[in-house]
């Protein structure tokens, strides 16, 4: 496996967000991401990245980006791993890479969202050391989001 910054609107990079989102959907009822519209200039350089695995074949199996939150924090978006590629470690090593990344840009923490039916994500992210803080807007109003942040050691 090999991972590395793609674009966004890259076809690769829409076919895993669009097999999250079904995913998302079929989990929470129909339900689709409430979130900012995620444009392919919030995953660029200096404000963000967007991540891509891809496995020995050069298939893409799982992604996921940091955009800009604001001045200090990053904001984790659109982490995924196509079903047949879990249990692998896939989602702690990105998850690991992007925390790297945002930390490279100049970032001191990073905030995230996730659902509350998401038993992985969230065991995932609490095992790195992410911590409950109240739920941030869209996700405010939202009785299903669980919102996380961890504070990132400074770049050396």
């Amino acid at each position: 496996m090999r991972s590395g910054p793609e674009s966004f609107d890259h076809p690769d990079v829409r076919a895993l967000t669009d097999a999250q989102q079904a995913e998302m959907r079929a989990l929470y009822e129909g339900e689709a991401d409430i979130g900012p519209a995620r444009e392919a200039a919030m995953f660029v350089e200096p404000d963000g990245v967007f991540l891509v695995v891809r496995d020995a074949g050069g298939r893409a199996v799982a992604c996921g980006g940091i955009a800009r939150f604001d001045a200090e924090r990053a904001e984790l978006k659109r982490m995924y791993v196509l079903p047949e590629a879990r249990g692998q470690g896939l989602g702690r090593s990105l998850l690991v890479e992007l925390e790297s990344e945002a930390t490279r840009l100049g970032y001191r923490g990073v905030v995230l969202e996730t659902g509350d039916r998401q038993a992985e994500a969230l065991g995932l992210y609490r095992s790195a050391g992410y911590e409950r803080i109240p739920c941030y807007p869209p996700y405010d109003s939202r009785a299903l989001s669980l919102c996380f942040e961890k504070r990132l050691p400074p770049c050396e």
